[in-house]
Parts: structure tokens; sequence; C-alpha cells
């Protein structure tokens, strides 16, 4: 090759190499509410400013420009979604892939960029809509499919029955102080299992339907609709309400900054991100 060519090359792969790091410029969360259902959210726990959204078609950050954009070139229906609590760029996912059929759990340990089949779940592949990890022990995985709550104990490759999903379940959490204890949001209200989901009780008065519950340090954070946004710490599950007046809204996912307990993030029914810099008294819309 003659010497005047190596300028060029070099200008050409330069160039080359500038468009494959350039960061696309994504959508706005406007655009992606349109477009697509948020089925789970979390705070990227290497950086507080940026969020994970799992959603209908695929899986997106949020940066702190306000806008989303798709982390992987799958477009699965991230129907479950769990990120793991300890290791910021490994998540859990169940649904159904875009050709079709259910994904059993998936698992990815490059921030989203890439899943592939961890396990088929017992008589799978499943399709875990409610799938949770216990941050008191993360080797310790639930998942709901078909009726039956299933359980892992070996970080998500092998699974059993462990015994029948609540009833009308919504929203499944692992206590974040306790790796066989659980919490339900159900069309019936909220419930607890201190066996791992062999048995189930009340937690609350009420037997509205509750559309969320997660749990973050110590702390329960739950919506029920006609009453709002509720919280009670784990050892005394006495709840107050933190937030009324949404009238027939309501909040379908809830995420906690792990840095910073009172700031929150939330998706509600109509596919908005709303935030919170108060513990949840206050909220205004993410854009």
């Amino acid at each position: 090759m003659t010497h005047y060519r190596w300028p060029l090359l070099m200008a050409v792969l330069l160039t080359l190499l500038a468009g494959c790091s350039r960061e696309p410029s994504g959508i706005s969360l406007e655009q992606l509410r349109q477009q697509t259902h948020i089925h789970g959210l979390a705070f990227d726990l290497a950086d507080g400013e940026r969020l994970w959204l799992a959603t209908h078609h695929g899986f997106y950050a949020v940066g702190s420009d306000g806008m989303a954009r798709r982390v992987s070139e799958e477009t699965h229906d991230f129907m479950g979604f769990a990120p793991h609590p300890e290791e910021a760029e490994t998540f859990f996912a169940s649904g159904h892939p875009a050709r079709g059929g259910n994904l059993g759990v998936v698992k990815s340990r490059d921030g989203g960029r890439s899943w592939s089949r961890h396990a088929a779940g017992v008589d799978g592949p499943v399709d875990f809509h409610q799938l949770a990890i216990s941050a008191a022990s993360t080797n310790v995985l639930y998942g709901a499919h078909a009726g039956q709550l299933q359980v892992s104990e070996d970080g998500g490759s092998n699974w059993r029955v462990q015994g029948r999903a609540p009833a009308g379940l919504i929203a499944l959490v692992a206590s974040s102080r306790d790796p066989g204890q659980l919490y339900a949001a159900t069309q019936t209200g909220l419930l607890m299992s201190p066996d791992g989901g062999e048995r189930w009780r009340q937690i609350h008065a009420d037997r509205r339907p509750a559309s969320l519950v997660v749990a973050s340090q110590g702390t329960l954070y739950a919506f029920m609709l006609d009453i709002g946004l509720m919280r009670a710490e784990e050892a005394s599950r006495d709840w107050e309400v933190v937030t009324r007046g949404w009238g027939e809204r309501y909040l379908m996912h809830l995420a906690v900054d792990p840095s910073d307990p009172q700031r929150l993030v939330a998706a509600d029914d109509l596919n908005q991100l709303l935030i919170s810099e108060n513990g949840g008294r206050d909220w205004s819309r993410l854009e």
C-alpha cells in the first residue's frame, strides 16, 4: 500500500469508530409513552441519574437529559423484571420474545445490551409476569406463572413449585430483610407470606385492589386504589398514607433510589413517569 493512502484510510477508520461510539439520540418520554408500555423500572446502581425501563417492546435507559434510549437490539416483551440488588449490570427478566412464545427466565450481565436464556422454569419455558429477587439473599428468586408460585435458590438456574400464587396477583416482591418473606399486591388487597409463599395473610385492613408493592431497605411502599400511596416499616407493617388525591389514576411501578430513599420514581396507569424528591409526598412528571 502506498504511503499517500494511509491518511485517507485513517480518516475513514476514525469516522467509523466515532459513528460506532456515538450514543443514539433517543426519544422523548412522551414518545416512549405513546409507543410502548412500561412493565418495570429501576435506578441504575452505578449512576443514580439513569433509570432502567423494562417495556413491552424492549429494554431502555433514561438519562439525565430525559431521553429514552433502547439499550438492546432485542425487542422482547419484558413482562417480569428483576434488577440484581448488588450488581449494577445484572438483570433478570421473563415474558415473551418478539417472535412469540415464552422467554423462560433470561439474564443480562452487561447492562441489558445482551440477554440469554438462563432457565426454562418448571413446565417451561415460563412467562413470569411477576418476578422478584431477594435483596436479603440474592440467590433467591420468585416467579409466578400459570397460577403457581415458583422459587429458585441458586440464582435462577433451577426452579421448583412452591405453591399456588395468590388469586388476582398484580405485583410480587421479596422482603429486603428476609429471603423467605414475600409481599403481594392483589385485586383484593395486600398480602404477606412468612414462608416463601406457602401461606398468605392480609396485612392491610382494606380489601381494595392494590396495584404495587415494593420493599427497599426495610421500608414497604404500596399503592391501593381509592387510598393512594402508602408506606410502612417491614418490622411493624403499620401503614401510613403518603399521598392521597389520585382520583381514578393509580401507580403501577415504583423504584426507590438506593443512595437516597427520599427520591422515588413511579410509572402510572397512563404510562407516565413521575418523580418525587421528598419520599412520595409531592410528585412531578418526569420529562
